[in-house]
């Protein structure tokens, strides 16, 4: 049914410019990876302000976000690896292109990639 979260949360040296809407909840304070002081990120915010709800599903596929939590990539029942990872492009892109951050996939990915 579902992996679990699929993007970690992101760790930027600062807010990428322009994003002020970042609610204090969705950021805090934390080290970057090979040190330094960064701003971690939701990922379940940026998803969801990227215009992402929950149960968001591409047109014909059963792979879908959760219907209780927009962080978790969910198979309905005979979606395929190639859906799973369209839905996953498709999100990432638009968090990419809405608030500039890119996601990274929590699962260990084989023999596919984003």
């Amino acid at each position: 049914w579902s992996a679990g979260s699929f993007f970690t949360n992101p760790v930027l040296a600062q807010l990428p410019p322009g994003m002020t809407d970042v609610p204090d909840g969705a950021q805090w304070p934390a080290e970057r990876p090979g040190g330094g002081a960064g701003v971690k990120l939701s990922a379940a915010w940026l998803i969801q302000s990227a215009g992402f709800g929950p149960g968001y599903a591409l047109a014909g596929s059963a792979a879908a976000l959760s219907g209780k939590h927009t962080l978790a990539l969910t198979n309905r029942g005979g979606a395929t690896a190639a859906q799973i990872l369209d839905l996953a492009r498709t999100i990432r892109t638009g968090v990419l292109e809405r608030h500039g951050v890119a996601l990274d996939a929590e699962p260990r990915l084989v023999g596919v990639a984003l």
